[in-house]
C-alpha cells in the first residue's frame, strides 16, 4: 500500500477482524438484513479498515469504502435470490 511500515497500536487489527465478523451477513440473517443500507454500508466500511490494517491494495480499500457510501445514499439494493 506503501512504502512505510504503518505504526497500528497493537490488538487493533484483531479488534478490526471481530467488528467485521459481528457486522458481517451469515447464512443466518441474510434475509433480514440484505436490503438494511446501513448494515450493509458498515459490513463494507468494516472490510475496508481490514484490508486497510493488513496493508491490503490501497484500491480494494477504496472500492469498499465506496460501495459502502453508494448503500448509504440508496443507490445499490440487493437483487435477491436468482431463479433457477
Amino acid at each position: 500500500m506503501s512504502n512505510r511500515e504503518p505504526n497500528w497500536p497493537a490488538g487493533a487489527q484483531r479488534l478490526a477482524q471481530e467488528l467485521h465478523a459481528q457486522l458481517s451477513l451469515s447464512n443466518q440473517n441474510w434475509h433480514q438484513l440484505k436490503n438494511d443500507p446501513e448494515r450493509r454500508a458498515a459490513e463494507l466500511f468494516t472490510g475496508a479498515l481490514v484490508q486497510l490494517l493488513q496493508g491490503g491494495e490501497r484500491t480494494d480499500v477504496e472500492a469498499l469504502n465506496e460501495q459502502g457510501l453508494r448503500w448509504l445514499r440508496h443507490e445499490l439494493k440487493d437483487p435477491g435470490c436468482p431463479h433457477r
